[in-house]
């Protein structure tokens, strides 16, 4: 199922006045999560419909001699516009087909109801109103609370937005971590703005400046000290006093810059290149980096005096993927700048564009999203965004699950350390390659992490057995 946000079960209204298929199509429902309201008429299936919001309707063409299936079709959508129904019905045929969809049918299946066809319709029927929510949700909410340049709504940004709120007024050095594109130079600026710091905020990558560039950018230099050095310049770190400096790339810093930086830090005081006397300061440091800081001390890349140092707060950003419906929310924020920015009237993005934005796995995160929404509403002939704007890569996008290549087979049950490694793999592949990430997700301390891969690769490779699936039971 797409990475929808789910506060409750989705429900689903199940019309049908046979007793026995009614009861038999709400335990297949009920098994897969679902939660089953029953109705054996049109009378009673109205009555739930005003009564409950509901995220789908499977109802039998025929319901006796009463109004039958097509009937609450054409009900279901005068209260729920929207709501996707499907029709099921024993009297199959084209034209029945015809008239359900015309009637503002979702889908249509025949009897006998393939139990695993039916999954998969009433899946796609519930994330497709869950989508169509979202999305009205979305374009009828308050602008956010949170710093103008922040936007999101899960778990783990609303535990960024407390980090932010709770350290942005002390003086203490914050790392920003997470992958490349994530917006780590965001958070750097929101707690700048929080903190109420009077001086600049300022900004160096410290893996686009050679080492001895690197020096004179952070701590100045005198007139004469280097050839080109034409005049004195104050450095970066004196420039941005009473203010806050951002270290973007920290951990791509030169070693020998580390040894440098860290004496500045521990002392508050800085010597420009070609000068006898230090400056004092006040500044507020923040350094961002995509890297494992701590798989990086351990490979003797960085200083672990350094990272210390740095690491007081630590914030870590979450992946795109890893954030369900901040993409939408994302999306529609940069529809809007684009459009305006392009001069194009394009206003949001339609139901089923928001299931394959949702759907992508976005590997080069809020910055892939924009970019892609921007050649969207560049290429777009109408006012809502649709799967013709998006590139093949999204609209070709096949999801892949933390348990693919596993099938649980009664004759041939997987050793669970061959479940354990495989599971392990695949969230070390969704997470990138970050070990300390992957260690979160897993629930893991780091050095256990770590023990678990060293065991894996003195080992041989596992080989699972894949055996095809047992054909799906079927409702006569």
């Amino acid at each position: 199922m797409l990475r929808i946000a789910m506060e409750r079960k989705p429900a689903v209204l199940l019309v049908e006045d046979d007793a026995d298929e009614r009861e038999l199509l709400a335990q297949l429902l009920e098994s897969h999560g679902l939660q089953v309201e029953m109705a054996y008429d049109f009378d009673s299936a109205v009555t739930v419909l005003n009564e409950r919001p509901l995220d789908a309707v499977l109802t039998d063409l025929r319901l006796g001699r009463q109004q039958g299936g097509l009937d609450i079709c054409e009900a279901a959508q005068r209260i729920s516009p929207g709501l996707p129904v499907i029709v099921v019905t024993g009297h199959g045929s084209l034209d029945a087909a015809v008239d359900a969809i015309r009637k503002g049918a979702y889908d249509f299946l025949a009897k006998p109801v393939d139990a695993q066809l039916l999954r998969v319709v009433v899946d796609r029927a519930v994330n497709h109103q869950r989508v169509l929510t979202e999305l009205k949700r979305l374009r009828e909410q308050e602008p956010t609370k949170h710093p103008e340049t922040l936007l999101g709504q899960c778990q783990p940004m609303l535990r960024v937005y407390d980090l932010i709120e709770r350290v942005a007024n002390t003086p203490a050095s914050v790392i920003v971590s997470g992958e490349s594109g994530t917006g780590k130079e965001l958070i750097a600026q929101a707690l700048h703005v929080v903190s109420g710091r009077t001086g600049r905020f300022l900004a160096i990558n410290c893996g686009a400046v050679n080492a001895n560039l690197l020096e004179s950018e952070l701590f100045g230099h005198e007139k004469g000290a280097f050839t080109g050095a034409a005049r004195s310049r104050a450095g970066l770190i004196v420039d941005a006093n009473l203010g806050t400096l951002f270290l973007d790339e920290i951990g791509e810093m030169p070693e020998e810059m580390q040894v440098k930086l860290l004496r500045v830090l521990q002392e508050r005081k800085v010597r420009p290149v070609g000068s006898s006397s230090e400056i004092s300061f006040d500044v507020r440091v923040i350094a961002a980096t995509h890297r494992d800081l701590e798989s990086e001390i351990e490979a003797g890349r960085f200083r672990e005096d350094l990272y210390y140092r740095l690491n007081v707060v630590q914030i870590h950003l979450p992946p795109l993927r890893l954030r369900g419906n901040d993409v939408l929310l994302l999306a529609n924020r940069f529809v809007a700048e684009a459009a305006t920015r392009l001069g194009r009237e394009v206003t949001g993005i339609t139901t089923e564009a928001a299931k394959l934005l949702l759907a992508y796995d976005w590997p080069g995160n809020v910055r892939q999203l924009q970019n892609c929404v921007e050649r969207a509403v560049t290429l777009s002939r109408f006012s809502q965004l649709t799967p013709e704007d998006l590139p093949d890569k999204v609209t070709g996008y096949v999801p892949a699950r933390a348990t693919d290549g596993l099938e649980i087979d009664p004759e041939h049950v997987q050793p669970l350390e061959v479940v354990e490694r495989l599971y392990i793999e695949r969230v070390l592949h969704i997470a990138a390659g970050n070990k300390s990430l992957a260690a979160r997700l897993l629930g893991l301390d780091r050095r256990t992490l770590y023990r678990k891969l060293d065991a894996y690769e003195e080992n041989t490779p596992v080989e699972v057995v894949r055996r095809e699936p047992h054909a799906g039971n079927s409702v006569r």
